[in-house]
């Protein structure tokens, strides 16, 4: 949390005037992370189309869900293909998805389906790299896979980050209510800025949001604290900021990270437009009830929230919830894949889904908002013995809706068991070079590495076929 703090004796010599007595940064870390030097970065001369969406939310899926029982069901597949759920109509004449999602199967209108999406990695960590940051992890198909060179490359968030800026003390990118990692606490590579440094990473905000008394450390100003006196303590700290570049001749740069971190944290602290977004209590209660009592679906909330707030790129990691083993965590059903889909993975996702989508519709900020459905990769065509499926990146699928995104629209198909690419093909760096066209962002835009070499901030081609 972020804490501000003085000295009622006010007499402290200078000598003894620790920073941190005055401003304490305890949780800044986990709100921006370490803060380094902006990349430098130029935009390379080319036609783009005007810019449809203001905002971006990532729903990701840890775990990789089944395209079997989600958008790519196959009703005329053996039992142990086609597993044990049926199919349900949707709004767009012809197509069905799977009978667990009743709520999304209304609003298949707004939604571009890519069915063949494909990385050719069935490992978490490498897959979700290259879905993270739309670059393959070198090499691929290895788990727990460590981070920095050569897998540094900067995550999509990252990128926007280096490219853009929030409104009013807002960051450019954010990351709820965790990061994401293995069994055993281990982060996946991907996640953060890369090799361009700490300081475009994606704010991380560790949070509940679903529990009572909600709030995030480091945007809750103190009662007792009003504006006009934080604005005398930030004085205050600039003052000592010009006492401590002194000692940079001792220590180069040593203050640029903490100095960095202190100036971002106040500005978010001062932003009206900030605090008010956390405020999840001013929803109304059938709203949220509406998204789901729990810490996915109050996550989501949150994301729009943020995204009104004028939030660039906001990810959503959906974490283990209570009740999850290491066996078959989130939505990685190694076993009793239909159990665990019954209850609790699909009726949580499609509460949450369907409330986002159709909540952004009757506020009108669907046309300006991306929303991208995505995990890590897909599972196995035919189920294991444990009546799970397991890991498949061989295809699966993703969907997106708004901001300038053409619904309605299913690009690509499988096979008949869903297990290879039959037409469509798409690999997550297409996948990202729609979603940063739709941004306004050209996918030819040139970010520099500390080299100073040039680099296209996608590899990928914009699937025009979901181009509204």
């Amino acid at each position: 949390m972020l804490e501000f703090r003085d000295s009622s004796a006010g007499k402290m010599l200078l000598d003894q005037l620790g920073r941190r007595a005055w401003l304490r940064l305890g949780g800044v870390s986990a709100l921006a992370g370490a803060m380094g030097g902006l990349p430098r970065s130029a935009v390379r001369a080319g036609p783009i189309r005007k810019a449809r969406a203001k905002s971006v939310i990532v729903l990701f899926h840890l775990g990789g869900p089944p395209q079997h029982e989600t958008w790519d069901p196959k009703p005329e597949a053996p039992e142990e293909v086609r597993g044990s759920f049926g199919t349900i109509a949707t709004s767009l004449p012809g197509y069905r998805v799977g009978e667990l999602m009743p709520k999304t199967a209304k609003l298949v209108q707004h939604i571009a389906v890519l069915r063949a999406l494909s990385t050719n990695d069935n490992a978490h960590s490498s897959s979700g790299y290259w879905m993270i940051t739309g670059v393959p992890h070198s090499p691929t198909n290895v788990e727990n896979a460590k981070l920095g060179a050569p897998n540094d490359w900067p995550s999509v968030g990252a990128l926007v980050r280096s490219v853009t800026k929030g409104p009013g003390g807002m960051p450019g990118s954010l990351t709820l209510p965790e990061h994401i990692w293995n069994t055993g606490g281990i982060p996946w590579p991907g996640q953060d800025g890369g090799f361009l440094g700490r300081g475009v990473d994606p704010w991380l905000l560790p949070c509940m949001p679903h529990q009572a008394g909600f709030s995030v450390g480091g945007v809750s100003l103190p009662v007792e604290v009003p504006v006009d006196r934080l604005n005398t303590r930030a004085e205050l700290s600039r003052s000592l900021d010009r006492v401590e570049r002194g000692l940079d001749s001792f220590a180069p740069g040593a203050w640029g990270v903490q100095g960095q971190q202190a100036r971002t944290a106040l500005d978010l602290v001062r932003s009206g437009a900030a605090r008010r977004a956390f405020k999840l209590e001013e929803e109304p209660e059938a709203l949220r009830a509406r998204y789901g009592d729990n810490r996915w679906g109050q996550s989501v909330l949150l994301a729009r929230r943020l995204a009104q707030a004028g939030v660039p790129f906001i990810q959503v990691n959906w974490c283990r919830m209570p009740g999850d083993t290491d066996d078959s965590p989130a939505w990685d059903t190694h076993n009793k894949n239909a159990q665990r889909l019954k209850s609790p993975l699909m009726p949580i996702m499609d509460a949450a889904y369907s409330a986002l989508l159709e909540d952004l519709q009757q506020r009108g900020m669907l046309d300006e908002t991306l929303v991208l459905w995505c995990g890590e990769f897909g599972r196995t065509p035919r189920h294991n013995q444990g009546g799970g499926r397991d890991h498949w990146g061989h295809v699966f699928s993703a969907a997106l809706a708004g901001g300038g995104i053409k619904g309605g629209v299913v690009h690509g198909a499988s096979d008949k068991l869903g297990g290879h690419p039959k037409d469509g093909k798409v690999e997550p760096q297409d996948m990202w070079a729609t979603v940063l066209e739709r941004m306004g962002i050209n996918p030819e835009t040139e970010f520099r590495d500390p080299q100073n070499r040039p680099f296209p901030i996608s590899r990928g081609k914009v699937i025009e076929a979901v181009i509204a």
